[in-house]
């Protein structure tokens, strides 16, 4: 069976050829580079909006990627069952591009904040995490500046079980220490109702090799795996 992921580049992208290698060389998976304007939906079974800066972050982080001709194609994908994950800028551009609900403002310390965190999995139903654990807890780095997660409506993403992942101790206790953004509930990641599409601010491609992690773990890793068995699962 022959599987083929896109990760998306837009001007300003920087953690696209971070993707790539972990889905080729890590997962084994077939992995094409593809710039925004050229981007065709047709030919894969997946695809990655990666972390980054796109388009600079002017007027508003992800505001100008999400009108990029990329994302009407990504929508074609969603409707088909496809998986479509955004990872922190990717993530912005899905809100933006209200694929996923709520907005990413500016961190409560209003600097950018890059170090490693520990997310514990609310919801191993998606596309993303279906190899993880209920309650497991992650170790992955963040590297943003505009990741505050907020929505209006907390209880209807909680009806909907759409909030995936929470930032937390490596015990799994949810604190206001353990949240490094200032996210409402502590919120680092959630899908849209059908579970095929995910965002988070974290970064799983920066953590899917011991050697990078401190904590000697590669817990990035299960994303890119759930990904691929999702994508099996509907072949």
């Amino acid at each position: 069976m022959t599987i083929r992921i896109a990760v998306i580049q837009f001007p300003g992208s920087n953690c696209d050829l971070d993707t790539v290698h972990v889905l080729k060389d890590i997962i084994g998976v077939e992995t094409d580079l593809v710039w925004h304007n050229s981007f065709k939906e047709g030919k894969y079974d997946g695809c990655i909006l990666p972390g980054g800066f796109s388009f600079g972050d002017y007027l508003r982080a992800g505001i100008i990627a999400a009108h990029s001709p990329a994302m009407k194609e990504a929508m074609k994908m969603l409707k088909d069952g496809r998986p479509v994950l955004g990872i922190c800028n990717g993530f912005q551009i899905l809100t933006e591009a209200e694929f996923l609900p709520g907005a990413l403002l500016r961190n409560d310390s209003l600097k950018f904040e890059c170090f490693w965190v520990h997310i514990k999995v609310e919801n191993n139903k998606t596309a993303f995490t279906n190899q993880m654990e209920k309650d497991s807890v992650l170790d992955v780095p963040i590297a943003h500046a505009e990741g505050r997660f907020y929505h209006e409506n907390l209880k209807e993403l909680y009806d909907n079980d759409q909030v995936i992942f929470k930032y937390t101790t490596r015990n799994g206790d949810q604190t206001e220490e353990s949240n490094p953004n200032g996210s409402l509930d502590n919120i680092a990641g959630i899908c849209n109702l059908e579970g095929n599409c995910v965002g988070l601010m974290p970064h799983p491609e920066r953590a899917s090799e011991t050697i990078l992690s401190p904590f000697q773990t590669a817990h990035g890793k299960y994303f890119f795996e759930s990904m691929i068995d999702f994508i099996k699962s509907k072949k």
